[in-house]
């Protein structure tokens, strides 16, 4: 009984306790943040034959945020994402996303985003809407993304901020039609970035 009674206790303190315990979401300060390459990463995940969702990331990608505090609306962020760190720990898979068949890395080495609106959509939310270029072809798309942290890396004491956006894209949209239906044409992707203050 007394161990039922323990369990119980633990459960309901695992439903109190925020996901992030160590989470502070006080307004970032004003200026202009660079990615922290080694804490920046793009996962990206497909549907694989009805199997099984695939997964893969893109590992290198320089972004630069210049943010205001004051109208969050007035930000702006530019991203490069760097094709050839596509990785999925499977060399030879690797090898072929990189070929002409894929993201064609030799002809496009880049992609990227630049921010046109954010729209505020919670206290630490936004929708951040801007223009996507893959393969030379630009699309609009939209990220919600939330604030995680803002303030001193207790580490290294830079001040951060640190972001998780989410979003959703047709490769085909972007000419990225290899193996369709097979694969699937609909893209989630999941982007954690850290930004250190300038």
């Amino acid at each position: 009984m007394k161990r039922l009674y323990g369990l119980a206790i633990l459960a309901v303190l695992a439903v109190a306790t925020p996901h992030n315990a160590h989470a502070d979401t006080t307004a970032p300060k004003s200026g202009t943040y660079v990615l922290d390459k080694n804490h920046g990463k793009i996962t990206w995940s497909i549907d694989h034959l009805g199997y099984s969702t695939y997964i893969g990331q893109f590992t290198d990608s320089d972004a630069t945020l210049v943010l205001d505090a004051a109208h969050p609306e007035s930000s702006t962020l530019d991203v490069i994402v760097h094709t050839d760190s596509v990785g999925t720990l499977n060399p030879a898979l690797d090898e072929h996303l990189k070929s002409d068949a894929f993201f064609n890395v030799a002809k496009f080495p880049t992609a990227t985003f630049k921010s046109t609106r954010i729209k505020l959509v919670g206290a630490n939310t936004a929708r951040v809407r801007g223009d996507f270029t893959l393969l030379g072809v630009t699309k609009p798309i939209t990220l919600l993304v939330t604030l995680n942290k803002a303030g001193p890396n207790p580490f290294f004491k830079d001040y951060e901020a640190g972001f998780t956006g989410i979003g959703h894209i047709k490769r085909s949209d972007f000419g990225l039609k290899s193996y369709l239906p097979l694969l699937g044409d609909d893209v989630s992707l999941n982007i954690e970035g850290e930004f250190k203050l300038q």
